[in-house]
């Protein structure tokens, strides 16, 4: 059975590495409705985020540009992919389940509604056991969460 999850493990670090070396929707967002810049002091992963809504409201597209670890860039490129397409409560909603199994490995309030969304966002699961890296897997969250609020900046701190 431990191959299986050496496997898994192997599988979510090559997805990590892979999106911290070419992550998606790195790029400015010249028309973009609202913007934040998310800071992790205690490492240095800088991240301006570019969020543009539809009429409707949903994020109809959102990009980032900034400099960071893998796991910073690995989670700010899986993020802009997982959050298209959603309204700002789906979105906030996805990053608190996310948060939470950065800090504990599990989200038992993680239904069928987000199961989905959180298979997608699984390779970064492992980080709750390197709490130091915690922050840099939920810095893009919390610049998400500012840049709907109408906040300019915000810290992992």
């Amino acid at each position: 059975m431990s191959g299986l999850f050496d496997d898994l493990r192997d599988l979510y670090q090559e997805v990590i590495l892979d999106h911290g070396r070419k992550p998606r929707n790195f790029r400015r967002l010249e028309d973009a409705t609202a913007t934040a810049r998310g800071d992790n002091p205690m490492c240095g992963d800088r991240i301006e985020l570019f969020v543009k809504q539809a009429p409707d409201g949903t994020i109809a597209d959102v990009a980032f540009q900034g400099r960071g670890c893998a796991i910073s860039t690995a989670s700010a490129s899986l993020m802009t992919e997982t959050v298209a397409g959603k309204t700002p409560d789906q979105a906030r909603a996805l990053g608190a389940a996310f948060r939470e199994v950065a800090m504990t490995g599990a989200c038992p309030d993680c239904g069928a509604a987000l199961a989905d969304d959180m298979e997608r966002l699984a390779p970064l699961s492992g980080v709750h056991e390197f709490p130091s890296r915690v922050k840099c897997a939920t810095l893009a969250w919390h610049t998400l969460n500012a840049a709907l609020d109408g906040a300019k900046e915000a810290s992992s701190e």
